[in-house]
């Protein structure tokens, strides 16, 4: 595992309940993304986004769940089935190199994970084709990592990998941009 990734030891400040005070998946995603959608969750962690997607995309939808630690993705099994969620989200584990993702998704999720990720030019180039037509790709990047200089230099690198800039949104504690294809 790259130095770089957050230790499965971490997960739980990923999944602590007090989190919704700075992080409600409802408000985040409000508008983003809908019943019966396909969403995926990539640096998912202990997937404290991924249960409340699944949340949103309902019975007809469906989350897929990425990490690069299969103990994350345990504790994303673990709480679905706590949640009674685990029909909506699939959990896959990719490498440092590939997401391994050959699907089409309505949205697409990579919440603090940007920054530690080694070659973002091939990260942002295996995003594009997961994207629909219509679909959103939100980036969230932590203030406390990620300045706004090396925020703007990500930004630049998606969008030379094909990504378009829609919108900035205010994620608390955070830099965030959608982006469209």
């Amino acid at each position: 595992m790259p130095p770089e990734v957050c230790p499965v030891a971490h997960a739980h400040w990923l999944n602590n309940p007090l989190r919704r005070l700075f992080h409600k998946p409802e408000k985040i995603f409000q508008g983003l993304v809908s019943e019966g959608q396909t969403a995926i969750d990539i640096g998912c962690g202990p997937g404290y986004f991924s249960l409340g997607l699944a949340k949103m995309v309902g019975d007809s939808g469906r989350v897929i769940a990425v990490d690069l630690q299969p103990e994350m993705l345990e504790m994303v099994n673990r709480n679905a089935v706590k949640r009674g969620l685990q029909s909506r989200i699939e959990t896959r584990v990719c490498s440092a190199d590939s997401l391994g993702l050959d699907i089409k998704a309505d949205f697409v999720l990579a919440f603090w994970m940007a920054h530690e990720v080694k070659d973002q030019s091939a990260f942002f180039r295996q995003v594009l084709p997961l994207l629909k037509p219509d679909a959103g790709f939100l980036l969230v990047e932590p203030i406390f990592h990620v300045s706004a200089v090396k925020f703007k230099k990500t930004l630049d690198i998606a969008q030379a990998e094909g990504l378009k800039p829609y919108r900035e949104i205010k994620v608390r504690i955070s830099r965030a941009m959608i982006f469209s294809i």
